[in-house]
């Protein structure tokens, strides 16, 4: 396999894992900001609140609490500050004994202000034990764009990850206590990345990477809801989906004897998204005060490697080793009026990423969430909810070798060594209907 085939390949499967891991401020690539009510109580009632046409996403089950027909459309703007601070990035020329520093600025804040998440959810009582629903939002994705003389350049650029999910939903209610739903989910993703490639000689300009591929795959989701009054228990499980992504990269610029390995051809790649298990309790389903828990749990070790088939050359292989991860929620609400909820709540949710595998593409820590909101009535058919987080990111540090033209008298090997830190304020709002 010629070294150009040989690069870019190894480079898609680093590249595609890493972006699409990317933060979003959920546990690794996931986006749990899909309601503005669990935005307000910190998602800690998702899987037994009920009390909105979200439960099309959370548990579909819980639909059956909810009577007529709803229509909710949600957006919420994360405002994320992140940073990057050079602590010693280096570079390796060959034929040099020693590695030389990589200078440039700390890339500025990579994440657009805002960064903003629409939804939208119906449903529908059918007869009186048959709903369904339907669910539109994007649960996978971020944006992350660097500057161009960023210090971190021959590590990452741009990682852009866009996905669409259509989930067709049923509930049935087996009794005047059990319920059970399920759905069905369509689920589009689009992958764009970019990152600098290091030339021979240190003074020349950088070779670019960039890369884009899609795919749209079905995936699962079912769940059931058990209620005992004053209290509720639900549980949910969202299956995993296996993409094969199917992308286009460009390999130019590399100057003098790598001009040769300027190459622009097509890879296909797995992408499998984590298992999902929800548990929930909700205390309170008769009276003006709810107290909610969640436990979730992410099966985020099956994505542990990326393998990418290039077309007419061997597979590559890109280790990701993510690890299995949990977080927990606790919130409660007060209903003040018949037209007026406050609530509150907050939750820790663990990062999938270890250390020896974090970048500037995953600049990840553990966060914990703090979370108000509220919910007012307009009349008897329109409400509106609003909620606002504040997430604490643990900082941690970054020190990670990427090696280039690996096998060749050309081999570069880029070290980037940076501290990473950053939070987030997170704005819900959404417009309810129900007739």
């Amino acid at each position: 396999m010629n070294n150009s085939i040989k690069f870019a390949t190894s480079a898609l499967a680093l590249g595609v894992g890493l972006a699409l891991s990317a933060p979003a401020y959920a546990g690794g690539f996931y986006i749990q900001e899909q309601s503005t009510k669990e935005a307000g109580r910190a998602y800690s009632g998702d899987a037994a609140a009920a009390d909105s046409a979200a439960t099309v996403f959370f548990n579909p089950a819980g639909m059956t609490e909810l009577e007529g027909i709803t229509i909710e459309a949600n957006a919420q703007a994360l405002f994320v500050d992140a940073r990057q601070s050079n602590t010693g990035t280096t570079r390796t020329v060959p034929g040099v004994p020693v590695a030389i520093p990589v200078s440039g600025s700390d890339g500025g804040n990579p994440f657009a202000q805002p960064l903003v998440i629409p939804s939208f959810y119906a449903t529908a009582q059918v007869t009186d034990r048959l709903w369904l629903g339907l669910g539109v939002n994007s649960p996978f994705g971020v944006v992350v764009d660097y500057d161009e003389d960023f210090f971190g350049r021959y590590d990452s650029l741009k990682s852009d990850v866009f996905t669409v999910n259509v989930q067709p939903s049923a509930a049935y209610k087996l009794s005047e206590n059990i319920s059970i739903g399920a759905g069905v989910d369509v689920q589009y993703v689009d992958v764009e990345l970019a990152n600098a490639v290091p030339n021979l000689n240190p003074a020349d300009a950088d070779a670019a990477l960039n890369i884009q591929g899609d795919d749209i795959t079905v995936g699962w989701n079912a769940g059931i809801t058990a209620t005992f009054n004053p209290v509720r228990i639900g549980a949910h499980y969202r299956s995993s989906i296996d993409h094969t992504l199917e992308g286009d990269f460009d390999l130019s610029g590399l100057t003098g004897p790598l001009a040769g390995n300027n190459v622009v051809t097509s890879a296909t790649a797995p992408l499998s998204t984590p298992d999902i298990a929800t548990v929930s309790v909700m205390f309170g389903t008769d009276t003006p005060y709810r107290v909610y828990g969640t436990w979730r749990w992410y099966n985020w070790s099956n994505f542990n490697e990326i393998r990418v088939q290039p077309e007419g050359a061997p597979t590559q292989v890109s280790e990701q080793n993510y690890r299995d991860t949990y977080s927990m929620a606790i919130g409660a609400e007060y209903d003040f009026s018949e037209r007026f909820t406050l609530r509150a709540g907050t939750m820790f949710d663990e990062s999938p990423i270890t250390d020896e595998f974090r970048t500037t593409r995953v600049p990840d820590g553990d966060r914990t969430w703090l979370s108000v909101g509220g919910t007012y009535d307009l009349n008897d058919t329109i409400s509106a909810s609003l909620a606002y987080a504040h997430v604490f990111v643990k900082s941690e540090p970054l020190d990670r070798t990427d090696g280039f033209f690996q096998g060749t008298p050309a081999a570069v090997d880029a070290t980037i060594r940076s501290d990473s830190r950053g939070n987030a304020d997170v704005l819900a709002f959404s417009l309810a209907a129900n007739f």
